[in-house]
């Protein structure tokens, strides 16, 4: 049975964490799955937007399973990270300009809150929870959370979760801007499909531009970054999708994109 369920429907990608078992906890045999996908992911033009959830109802992903991933004795992190360019991380790979969506059920705690920030729109269940709990365990999140968090939310409240460890309810974890919206459990996988559908609907080359633009503009001054738009602007706006969107526009009907 895989560690991961995968399922693409209408350009939408749905990866589903599949190990219940152990609260959809991330073991080594699920990590090599995580990097085969990240490589598909990146080169299946027929995938425009990924959802990630959890299988059952208690969880979305607890982080590494700490009863399996314990590390090699004989094998030093310079080695693993200077030699392999490993850092260890399950999500080491997730860049795309690609639109990734959370959609928690249950539990998010370590690694499961870590993979919410690497995504771009968090849509949550009622019943969930979010915690970066590794200062509890004499570690540190070590899957981009502590420079990502920072960059999304107060500071603040980033420093509260990271440094006490203590877990948060769906509700506070909207306050914070952690998630976008909270649904009731029943409703969070039609809500998140729906929601991909919808950008999947839309011109891939302009959406994957914005995504791209986003994320490289946060680390770049307002005025440069503004600057890199109007570049941007400039490389799609003679594009066939952009003269297809305003003549279906004119037309009255759907566009049909080429991605050219």
């Amino acid at each position: 049975m895989p560690n991961l369920n995968i399922t693409v429907e209408d350009k939408v990608c749905v990866v589903e964490f599949n190990r219940p078992h152990a609260m959809n906890s991330i073991d080594p045999e699920m990590r090599q799955e995580l990097y085969a996908f990240y490589d598909r992911m990146k080169k299946d033009d027929g995938i425009h937007v990924i959802i990630f959830t959890g299988a059952g109802d208690k969880a979305f992903c607890t982080g590494a399973d700490l009863k399996k991933t314990m590390p090699d004795p004989n094998d030093s992190y310079a080695q693993q990270l200077l030699g392999r360019g490993d850092t260890g991380s399950a999500f080491q790979g997730l860049e795309t300009d690609k639109p990734i969506i959370a959609a928690v059920n249950g539990y998010a705690l370590a690694g499961g809150t870590e993979l919410i920030t690497a995504c771009d729109i968090c849509i949550a269940s009622e019943n969930a929870k979010f915690g970066l709990t590794e200062v509890k365990r004499g570690s540190i999140p070590w899957g981009g959370s502590i420079q990502r968090l920072p960059r999304s939310i107060s500071k603040s409240d980033a420093m509260m979760l990271l440094l006490t460890g203590d877990m948060i309810d769906a509700h506070e974890a909207l306050r914070m801007g952690l998630c976008s919206k909270v649904v009731p459990a029943a409703e969070l996988m039609p809500t998140a499909i729906a929601l991909g559908k919808r950008i999947a609907q839309n011109a891939p080359l302009a959406v994957r531009a914005v995504k791209q633009l986003v994320t490289r503009g946060q680390d770049m001054p307002l005025t440069h970054a503004l600057q890199v738009d109007k570049y941007m602007y400039g490389i799609l706006k003679d594009t066939e999708d952009r003269v297809e969107g305003r003549k279906a526009f004119a037309e009255k009907r759907d566009p049909v994109w080429k991605m050219k």
